[in-house]
């Protein structure tokens, strides 16, 4: 699947972001079951961030190999942002934090900690979650859970009934992070989720 999207309903005005989200699963990508990954993913992100985005979707197997060479493609292809979902499990075709380190020119461990963080509220088997990110060359790479609620509350982080924040989630830090390799000035919607920069790195707002 290479299809490219464009989120076209964002105002004009922010930097444009062209932002690669890969699902990773052999049933969804044989056709035996439709996938959510990727529109969790795009959904999540539309509504996220106010930037102009451009999305590069692939959906491809638990193939080692393949997901190492999808993620370098997508780097090359100008990818801000790379965003994972699926097989960062205990299981045998689980081979996503492999093929990911593979590619790594820097580890970012502090994503993968939170992660599991956030996912120990709910259930004791997050500690049998991988996920883990990486810096290739300009490009962040991040590797999410499998299910679209998990992912969202991965990135958004928990809120208590006043919307206010009780855990943080990890997207909080990916905008700051981006400005640090050379990307984009990713700006967010506070209600969904609040990127944190210094002061020393805010914009003046539009």
């Amino acid at each position: 699947m290479k299809a490219r999207t464009m989120n076209t309903a964002t105002p004009s005005g922010f930097d444009p972001v062209t932002i690669g989200i890969v699902s990773i699963s052999d049933r969804a990508s044989s056709g035996i079951y439709e996938d959510k990954g990727l529109p969790a993913l795009q959904d999540w992100l539309t509504r996220a961030l106010k930037n102009p985005i451009t999305f590069e979707p692939r959906l491809i197997p638990d193939e080692q190999a393949r997901i190492s060479a999808t993620l370098i493609e997508l780097v090359e292809a100008g990818c801000s942002l790379v965003l994972t979902t699926g097989g960062t499990g205990p299981a045998l075709r689980d081979v996503t934090p492999e093929a990911t380190l593979a590619v790594a020119h820097k580890e970012m461990p502090g994503f993968g900690e939170q992660m599991r963080q956030i996912s120990l509220r709910f259930v004791p088997t997050a500690i049998l979650s991988r996920q883990c990110a990486v810096i290739r060359d300009k490009s962040l790479i991040i590797n999410l859970p499998g299910q679209p609620k998990s992912i969202q509350e991965t990135l958004e982080g928990l809120k208590d009934a006043s919307g206010q924040p009780v855990v943080n989630g990890i997207f909080a830090a990916v905008p700051y992070c981006i400005d640090l390799i050379g990307g984009p000035y990713l700006e967010t919607r506070d209600d969904i989720c609040k990127a944190f920069r210094p002061k020393s790195a805010l914009r003046p707002a539009l």
